[in-house]
């Protein structure tokens, strides 16, 4: 009788298992999968609406589906000038994102209010809501959209997720 291998160890398994961290593996999930909300305030979202054609291809990314609704989105890309009338629906709109969100300021107006030195024009988004990724340029090419979007995955590879979850969970508990 021919002797077999115990049951519990399978070679046409093996090749197929992977080990990784929790982390890891959530992260690479959320940077692969990322859903922009895009707020086109102005010129730059000529060039943010060129990155989806088919020339830039932003769907190589993972980020070609772009929500409108806030609740289904995971990045907001800002493109040009923020006035004080726009700030609070913004706001309101970053509020209304799920939780983990991330920002792009796109331009020059956006990351700091450009050449508008006015009473009406917001000096930068960041005085609003929290930025992750500045592109400069007035306005940026879709190039530097796509830059801004490899940057931005590279900043949520690195991050531990689960970690300041449970670091969150236990400050809660005030263990």
């Amino acid at each position: 009788m021919p002797e077999t291998a115990p049951i519990a160890y399978d070679s046409k398994i093996e090749g197929n298992v992977i080990i990784t961290r929790l982390d890891a593996s959530i992260n690479w999930m959320r940077q692969n999968s990322l859903w922009p909300m895009p707020m086109g305030l102005a010129c730059c979202a000529i060039e943010l609406m060129a990155t989806a054609s088919s020339r830039f291809d932003i769907a190589r990314f993972g980020a070609e589906v772009m929500r409108f609704s806030p609740r289904q989105s995971d990045v907001m890309i800002v493109a040009g000038t923020v006035t004080y009338k726009m700030a609070l629906a913004v706001k309101r709109i970053w509020d209304q994102m799920p939780e983990p969100k991330w920002c792009i300021a796109m331009g020059a107006c956006a990351s700091s209010g450009g050449m508008y030195r006015s009473y009406a024009v917001l000096q930068g988004i960041d005085q609003l809501i929290p930025v992750d990724v500045y592109i400069s340029g007035c306005p940026p090419r879709p190039e530097a959209l796509i830059e801004g979007l490899l940057t931005l995955q590279r900043k949520i590879s690195k991050e531990e997720s689960f970690l300041e979850q449970k670091k969150e969970l236990f400050a809660s508990l005030d263990l």
